[in-house]
């Protein structure tokens, strides 16, 4: 132990001493964009948080902004709960409605998997108002999930389970007329957790194109999934201080506005979130370059000099993030080491600050604090304090927040000679092309989708059946194919262009389409072998849901993991009410006499 902080002070010197001399670098117009060799790699795309750009942040600040009025012209539970209820929403532009059915569930079926058929809840986003034969036409659909169909008129389809440590508790906690231990709220953060939201066309429902064009208040990717599990939240909060006053209405009491803000929504996010970032490269390309943009906009800022009301909000949210990190419990061996190595990487960041605070004549980049980061500190670490700086600017971050789509288009360029192409592939795609595929562990892995539920899964290359059914989702290993039959075709048919190649090769077509596509963009594919036997899955799952906005990742295993919505957000009684936007990285509320 006493080594250990010997070497930590050490390194804190180290750091004061190399940002301490730091200079302003001279005056660049283009902006210090982190390049794809760098930012696109798994592990990093697996350490990322949310930030300002997030799409649950992103949300709420339009709902507070815009005062959106909610209410419940049908309430309709029993005196367990069970029953529906209807949400009517006023927001900007126009008028949505949100209907939720509550069902007894036998504990032994309840099982957050894909596999399951049963839920507490199940519910649906709808556009409009919704008459007595929509709602019997939901009330016969929507609780069958994958199994029922819904119409055009439905944005969302979800459900969600109660949690078993947390739901009864706070039930038997307010009807007794006593509120709920913080301390056993945080060791779950929420009531009720969502396995699904499904969208975008599926099951019959709306599609992007029809909700972007009409639906102005959610056309931003995945607004609409994201106010389904804002008011599943609310519904939660709602039904359980219902039920205490049902049991006992002369000593039910409603749970303390702070930690109602605390209660978030759980999440199981697994497999089947993942092939989405290897199948949407254009709009991963588009998330990844407006966060890049706001860091680099950021550093630079930086440039023109760094105020102590700065440095000390800094402080500040390093200190909140260091607490945060300490109240996440997981099982996760991984996860936990890495969690207190960042609060110790991270709690030496706060001791510079408070140091440099004494003193801002030497001034420091935030280029230069990177920079020892990515020298010294672990990349989540290093991903925390990139958050963070983006957080301390919104001026110059927040207009980002409208370019968080793209048009997923895929053009081939028939004209470009295949010698062209092929030095093309050589610059853009150098780090498939050093992958030694004719090793088995290069494809130790397939991804195929399931039957019975369409989902995605992991088979191991030549122990599991299913390989003529595997999903193109190796890109590094089909770069590779595609380069070697460009080149042997190159050499055959000299002088050639690409469309004469796919006229011969017509099979290549698609990822021809891909590699010209993304050629012209700065991110976008994920540097890494997917197909390779030690792929860790969940890198993925983060990286989509950190664009989320979700907290609090708790690994299951390499293929799934846990995860917290909304914790610390405003409530809908605070819209329309002055509004600090302050709730990422939550941490427990403090109350009098804690």
């Amino acid at each position: 132990m006493f080594l250990t902080l010997i070497l930590n002070l050490e390194l804190f010197l180290t750091m004061q001493n190399s940002l301490s001399n730091s200079h302003v670098s001279g005056e660049n117009n283009i902006l210090p964009m982190r390049p794809a060799s760098k930012v696109m790699q798994l592990d990093r795309l697996g350490s990322l948080h949310q930030s300002r750009l997030s799409f649950m942040r992103t949300l709420v600040r339009r709902m507070v902004a815009e005062n959106w009025q909610i209410s419940a012209p049908v309430f309709d539970l029993d005196e367990q709960g069970f029953g529906k209820v209807v949400y009517q929403i006023q927001a900007r532009y126009g008028v949505f409605s949100f209907v939720v059915f509550s069902h007894y569930l036998d504990p032994e079926c309840r099982n957050d998997r894909v596999i399951a058929d049963q839920w507490d809840l199940t519910m649906a986003l709808c556009e409009g108002t919704i008459d007595s034969d929509q709602l019997s036409f939901l009330q016969n659909n929507v609780p069958k999930q994958e199994a029922g169909r819904v119409d055009s008129r439905v944005l969302v389809l979800s459900r969600a389970n109660r949690s078993a440590r947390t739901f009864e508790y706070v039930v038997d906690e307010l009807s007794n007329g006593r509120q709920p231990n913080i301390d056993v709220i945080a060791e779950v953060g929420y009531l009720y957790r969502t396995t699904a939201a499904y969208g975008s066309g599926k099951l019959g429902m709306a599609d992007w194109e029809k909700v972007w064009t009409k639906h102005r208040d959610f056309a931003r990717p995945f607004a609409a999934e994201m106010f389904t599990c804002y008011l599943l939240r609310h519904f939660s909060i709602k039904q359980a201080e219902f039920l205490a006053s049902k049991r006992d209405p002369q000593s039910a009491v409603e749970i303390e506005e702070d930690l109602k803000r605390y209660i978030g929504i759980g999440n199981s996010t697994g497999l089947g979130m993942a092939p989405f970032l290897i199948n949407h490269p254009l709009l991963i390309n588009q998330w990844i370059e407006m966060r890049e943009t706001a860091l680099a906009r950021v550093v630079k800022q930086s440039e023109l000099g760094i105020t102590a009301g700065i440095v000390d909000q800094l402080a500040e949210s390093v200190s909140r993030v260091i607490k945060h990190l300490g109240e996440i419990i997981t099982e996760d061996e991984r996860q936990s080491q890495v969690n207190t190595k960042v609060g110790e990487e991270l709690h030496m960041l706060r001791l510079w600050l408070v140091d440099q605070r004494s003193d801002l004549s030497n001034h420091v980049s935030w280029e230069a604090l990177t920079q020892f980061a990515e020298d010294n500190w672990h990349v989540e670490t290093q991903e925390v304090i990139n958050t963070l700086l983006i957080e301390l600017y919104p001026e110059l971050v927040d207009d980002l927040e409208e370019r968080m789509w793209v048009d997923e288009s895929y053009e081939i360029a028939p004209e470009m000679s295949v010698a062209d192409f092929i030095v093309s592939i050589e610059s853009k795609y150098d780090w498939a092309l050093t992958i030694d595929f004719s090793k088995h562990e290069a494809s130790g892995i397939f991804w195929y989708r399931s039957e019975e539920k369409m989902e995605p899964r992991l088979g191991h290359t030549g122990v599991d059946n299913g390989m003529d059914k595997e999903m193109p989702l190796g890109i590094a290993r089909r770069v590779r194919d595609c380069y070697d039959q460009l080149c042997q075709y190159d050499n055959d048919n000299p002088g050639k262009n690409i469309a004469h190649f796919i006229v011969k090769n017509p099979t290549y077509n698609g990822i021809v389409a891909r590699i010209q596509t993304m050629s012209q963009s700065f991110y976008g594919d994920i540097r890494e072998n997917l197909v390779h036997k030690d792929v860790l899955p969940i890198n993925l799952l983060r990286c989509k849901l950190s664009f989320f906005g979700v907290s609090k990742f708790d690994p299951r295993s390499r293929l799934w993991v846990r995860n917290t919505m909304f914790q610390g957000a405003p409530l809908v009684d605070d819209f329309g009410k002055p509004f600090s936007d302050n709730w990422h990285f939550p941490i427990k509320p403090a109350f009098s006499g804690d």
